[in-house]
């Protein structure tokens, strides 16, 4: 039996941390070195805001409070990252206080720890609409590109944006050339 068919039956055919039933496939939950059990099954929608911390819809993992007391150990490993990383929620942090994990299975859960959500950098244009790798975003000032005579011209659009470690800046091709561009004169198109 392969490991999708195994994660299938045990779950019922349903998202271990959220009971959804459709999209479902295998996830490894991270820094699980060594471990036999590190597989669990999750919807699209569980996956997504795993892999993009910065989406997390903290109304999505109300589901916890029933997916915590899984008898999976890799279930509860990922309910602790994620009551961890919404413990400014009240709800969650009542969650969190009532979960308990042996010494083993902790030490699993914070190697993985998701990211605080102030370690998670988060670039808004000038409307504050968050940007993500690979939109498109409009210029909306002329702006003067340093060290060559390139003027990027309100109005252009900048497809394929590349995100920075800086929340203020963004790359994107104006012209040919590859620049950087703060975030507050762009404006999210689309």
């Amino acid at each position: 039996m392969s490991t999708e068919q195994e994660l299938v039956a045990r779950s019922g055919g349903q998202c271990e941390l959220c009971g959804a039933d459709s999209g479902l496939k295998p996830y490894s939950v991270p820094a699980s070195e060594g471990r036999g059990d590190a597989d669990i099954l999750l919807c699209e929608t569980c996956r997504t805001q795993l892999e993009n911390p910065a989406q997390i819809d903290s109304g999505h993992w109300q589901c916890l409070s029933d997916s915590m007391w899984s008898q999976v150990p890799a279930v509860q490993v990922m309910a602790w990252r994620l009551l961890k990383r919404l413990s400014g929620e009240t709800w969650a942090q009542d969650l969190l206080d009532m979960l308990y994990l042996d010494d083993d299975m902790l030490a699993w859960a914070q190697a993985g720890a998701l990211p605080d959500e102030s370690e998670v950098v988060v670039h808004r244009d000038c409307n504050g609409a968050q940007l993500q790798a690979g939109d498109t975003v409009t210029i909306i000032k002329d702006l003067d590109v340093k060290g060559t005579s390139i003027v990027a011209k309100r109005g252009t659009a900048v497809r394929g944006i590349s995100l920075t470690d800086n929340p203020e800046q963004i790359e994107g091709r104006v012209e040919g050339q590859r620049i950087v561009i703060l975030t507050k004169f762009v404006k999210k198109s689309g």
